[in-house]
């Protein structure tokens, strides 16, 4: 895994050819239990990281496309999975726990629920007020400039949207973390700004 912008934060990514984009898991190291989010299946040498910085005790789930290797990994090391509230009847794994809007999860990380993107209620986290952690809604295909979902893939362009404004007036963030795309690890809050101002065009 990569060290990533802060000390106890580290990531993983596979490429996707068909969207000639990365896909990103972050892991995040803290003393009551380590957090996996969105976990991509992890290489052996991963895995031995993973167990060499304390192992992992919660999965959170952002959305159901973002499932992942999350089962297997839940299995092997028997970490509890969190989801979306929205998606409970739906989902396709077993969740200890349904996170819902502006709840936190464990200390320091707070989930916001996100409308009309392509799953409902779709999860972005906070990470200590100045880490974005997203899934699928906001994304970041070219290098420092944020993106929203295609209009073909959501179900409701105008919550989208909103969604996305919402996050964007959340004060302070310093870097996002997309799950697919390039990460951010500096003026966050600047470019979630940028795009919220360009949706409405």
């Amino acid at each position: 895994m990569k060290q990533l912008h802060r000390k106890d934060l580290f990531g993983w990514s596979e490429f996707n050819r068909e969207r000639n984009l990365d896909f990103h898991s972050v892991l995040w190291v803290r003393d009551d239990g380590n957090v996996l989010i969105d976990p991509l299946p992890m290489s052996e040498h991963d895995h031995s990281h993973l167990q060499s910085l304390g192992g992992v005790r919660f999965i959170v789930i952002t959305n159901s496309d973002h499932c992942r290797d999350a089962e297997h990994i839940a299995e092997v090391t028997g970490a509890a999975i969190y989801g979306p509230a929205a998606e409970e009847e739906t989902f396709p794994l077993a969740c200890t726990r349904w996170l819902h809007d502006h709840e936190e999860i464990v200390p320091g990380l707070i989930a916001y629920q996100l409308n009309g993107s392509k799953t409902p209620g779709e999860l972005a986290l906070l990470l200590e007020h100045s880490t974005l952690i997203t899934g699928d809604l906001i994304r970041c295909h070219i290098g420092g400039e944020l993106c929203m979902l295609p209009d073909a893939k959501l179900t409701d362009k105008n919550k989208a949207i909103q969604s996305v404004k919402r996050i964007a007036e959340l004060p302070d963030i310093k870097a996002v973390l997309t799950g697919d795309g390039w990460p951010l690890f500096n003026h966050g809050s600047e470019a979630l700004h940028r795009l919220a101002r360009s949706l409405n065009h």
